[in-house]
């Protein structure tokens, strides 16, 4: 026996569907967001980005200060720079990097000691010293120790890194550790002056960055 069906009006069936539902709140349309613009880049929201142009970046959307070290304060501050004789070929090579790095950067040559010292490991407890005396705002650290035949070198190296940390620690003056770790001279004259640049250079430069922070903004 064949099922018959009535024919349905659609129409009907939708205002009797629609008759006993309840009736929708109205919702005021928003403006779409467009995602690109509403993420602003670092550089847009940010009163200054670079330390070298301003010592204080302050957040545009909170308020909020962002404390970075200037490298163009340097006026007043003191450095000083304890240097390894061991592998005096590199470790000058190094401080002359730092040294001209200090000049750049328009620190005065009576406010940096150079303190010399035997080798890389006799460095921590100097550097502890410098920064226990007040005298200095930053204590940069040279030296270079490379890979020999025994365990002597993994000893000098971890010593010289673990040193370095907790003389700053202790005495809380940064302690900037600019000891090059390196497998052979090749590898260390590159990182002197060579094709990598000079680490003492750099070493300056987070000195620099570093005394500022803490003369202008960690009292």
């Amino acid at each position: 026996m064949a099922a018959t069906f009535a024919a349905v009006n659609p129409a009907k069936l939708l205002t009797s569907s629609s008759s006993n539902r309840s009736p929708l709140p109205h919702f005021h349309s928003r403006p779409l967001v467009s995602f690109s613009t509403s993420i602003r880049t670092p550089s847009a929201n940010l009163v200054s980005a670079r330390s070298r142009h301003s010592p204080v970046a302050v957040s545009a959307a909170s308020g909020s200060q962002h404390l970075i070290g200037s490298l163009t304060k340097t006026e007043g501050l003191r450095f000083a720079v304890v240097v390894a004789r061991f592998n005096e070929v590199v470790t000058n090579l190094l401080l002359e990097g730092a040294l001209e790095t200090f000049r750049r950067y328009s620190v005065r040559e009576e406010d940096i000691t150079v303190v010399k010292v035997p080798g890389s490991f006799e460095i921590p407890v100097v550097a502890q010293k410098l920064g226990r005396s007040g005298n200095y705002h930053a204590i940069l650290c040279i030296g270079a120790v490379i890979r020999g035949d025994t365990t002597h070198y993994e000893a000098v190296a971890n010593s010289a890194a673990s040193g370095v940390m907790s003389a700053g620690l202790d005495s809380g003056v940064p302690c900037i550790f600019g000891v090059l770790t390196c497998e052979n001279m090749d590898q260390t004259l590159n990182r002197a002056g060579g094709k990598a640049g000079n680490k003492g250079a750099e070493a300056a430069l987070t000195a620099i960055e570093m005394a500022s922070l803490f003369e202008h903004h960690l009292k």
